[in-house]
């Protein structure tokens, strides 16, 4: 009879142990979805920063932009990094989600790029200036434009600006607005193209190549879209959180973003 108790006491200590084990992994573990290129990319490089202070990271990748947020309001997973601010405000407010931002990382800049003409320069009396023609973007587009001197907005309209608010158009220019994802089509029939970052990737266009000029790191827009951190309302400060924010915002990851994308991601921080 003892020895029955010795051996239940034995085993009873032992599965302790083993869950006193498994709980201890589990707390290095982080979790974090993101979209396949650059976040997932960039995540491996911020993985291996963590591996030097014990921590595993599990990168899951996601095609769409619903359901990474959902499993960070569900706890299935620790955080996400694939959205910028303003869509995430967006979303909390349509889907009653309670997520916050906790770092921003890199933003995917705005390029002017030529179309019939070869420089800002050769702009020409009457010319045709291809941007955007969604609300966010298309301010994006115009902001640029301001920025280069090409045409001058009403002060203050910042990230509301449309055609409206154009105060000033020396050349007379024509701004044309289209569907973003149509513009890199259409530059052989204007004379410069305002795109989207990702868009002149698909396009085989890239902002720190190609573009004649690009959103600065500084301006309203690269800082209102910037693409950031996200964790669910509450984990801001966890032990979790504040490794993974860390290792993201770590010069190696600065440097493989600088040295990977040549301009068309660009860190933030």
């Amino acid at each position: 009879m003892k020895k029955t108790i010795a051996i239940v006491l034995t085993l009873v200590l032992c599965l302790s142990l083993f869950a006193g084990c498994g709980k201890k992994a589990d707390d290095k573990v982080i979790t974090v979805a993101a979209s396949p290129t650059p976040h997932a990319e960039i995540l491996k490089v911020a993985a291996e920063v963590l591996a030097k202070d014990g921590w595993t990271l599990q990168i899951t990748e996601y095609a769409d932009y619903v359901v990474p947020n959902n499993v960070v309001e569900d706890g299935e997973i620790d955080a996400n990094y694939f959205q910028h601010q303003p869509y995430l405000d967006t979303f909390n407010a349509e889907n009653g989600t309670h997520l916050v931002s906790v770092a921003s990382i890199h933003y995917e800049p705005f390029g002017i790029y030529a179309g019939t003409k070869s420089a800002i320069a050769d702009l020409a009396e009457g010319d045709k200036v291809a941007i955007p023609n969604d609300g966010s973007n298309r301010a994006r587009g115009l902001l640029l434009l301001e920025a280069q001197g090409i045409i001058t907005l009403k002060e203050g309209v910042g990230m509301e600006a449309t055609v409206l608010d154009i105060v000033d158009n020396p050349l007379n220019l024509e701004i044309v607005e289209m569907e973003a994802a149509q513009i890199a089509n259409v530059r052989d029939s204007v004379a410069l193209a305002v795109i989207n970052g990702n868009y002149a990737l698909q396009a085989g266009l890239n902002a720190g190549t190609d573009a004649l000029a690009v959103e600065d790191a500084a301006s309203i827009s690269a800082t209102t879209y910037a693409n950031i951190l996200v964790v669910k309302e509450g984990n801001e400060n966890t032990e979790k959180t504040l490794a993974l924010k860390k290792a993201l915002l770590s010069q190696e990851v600065k440097d493989y973003i600088n040295n990977t994308y040549s301009g068309a991601v660009v860190p933030i921080f």
